[in-house]
C-alpha cells in the first residue's frame, strides 16, 4: 500500500529504506466509502491525507446551498484543510471521497515526529506547500480574469485523470460554470479533436 507514497516522496527528497520505515509507520491507513466524508465543515481537521487509490474533493456549502469545489484529490496528491490542521480551529470545508477510496493519513502530532525524526521531510512538506500555493494563485486568476473554456483546459491539464472520473457537476462548480457551459465546452473540444 505504501508503493505511491515511496514513488510520490522519493521524486522530491532521496530515502533510505531505514527513513521510510520510519515515515510509514506514522501514516495510518483508511478506506473511505463512495461519499464518505474524510472532515466535515465545524470539526477540526486532524488529518492530512494521501491519496493511494480513488478521488476526494473539498468544498464548501454557502448560505444558498451551493456547493463550492477547491479541490481535487486522486492517486498521489495530498488533501487536508490545511489551516485548520495547523491552527487547531473547526475546519469551513468538507473532504468527501468522490470514489471508493484508500488513504494514508498523517496526524499532526506524526507529521511533526517526521520533521523532527528525519529532518529531510521539511524540505519536502515545504515543497508541497509552495507548490499549492502556487496553484492556489493561477486557480483564483483563472476564476477571475479568463473565460470557461480556458479555465477547462487548465483543469484537463491539472486534473487529467478527473476529466472522466468526476462527475460533471462537480467539475462545472469547480470552476464556477454552469453544467450547460462545461458540456457545450467538452463537445466544442471532442470536436476538435476529430478535425
Amino acid at each position: 500500500m505504501f508503493e505511491l507514497l515511496y514513488q510520490k516522496i522519493t521524486e522530491k527528497i532521496s530515502l533510505t529504506a531505514e527513513e521510510f520505515s520510519v515515515c510509514k509507520s506514522l501514516f495510518q491507513p483508511k478506506k473511505l466509502r463512495k461519499r464518505q466524508y474524510l472532515l466535515q465543515e465545524g470539526d477540526v481537521c486532524k488529518y492530512q491525507a494521501f491519496v493511494e487509490k480513488g478521488i476526494l474533493r473539498s468544498y464548501t456549502v454557502d448560505e444558498k446551498g451551493a456547493e463550492h469545489i477547491l479541490q481535487f484529490a486522486s492517486e498521489g496528491w495530498w488533501i487536508a484543510d490545511l489551516s485548520s490542521y495547523l491552527t487547531n480551529e473547526p475546519s469551513r470545508f468538507n473532504i468527501e471521497a468522490i470514489e471508493d477510496s484508500d488513504v494514508l493519513l498523517l496526524s499532526k502530532p506524526s507529521w511533526d515526529t517526521l520533521m523532527q525524526t528525519i529532518p529531510k521531510f521539511e524540505h519536502y512538506f515545504r515543497l508541497l506547500i509552495q507548490n499549492h500555493l502556487i496553484t492556489t494563485q493561477k486557480r483564483l486568476m483563472q476564476s477571475l480574469a479568463e473565460p470557461a473554456e480556458e479555465k477547462y483546459v487548465a483543469f484537463a491539464n491539472t486534473y487529467p485523470q478527473c476529466v472522466q472520473r468526476v462527475p460533471q457537476h462537480m467539475i462545472a462548480s469547480y470552476l464556477g460554470i454552469t453544467r450547460e457551459t462545461l458540456s457545450r465546452l467538452r463537445k466544442q473540444r471532442s470536436h476538435n479533436k476529430k478535425v
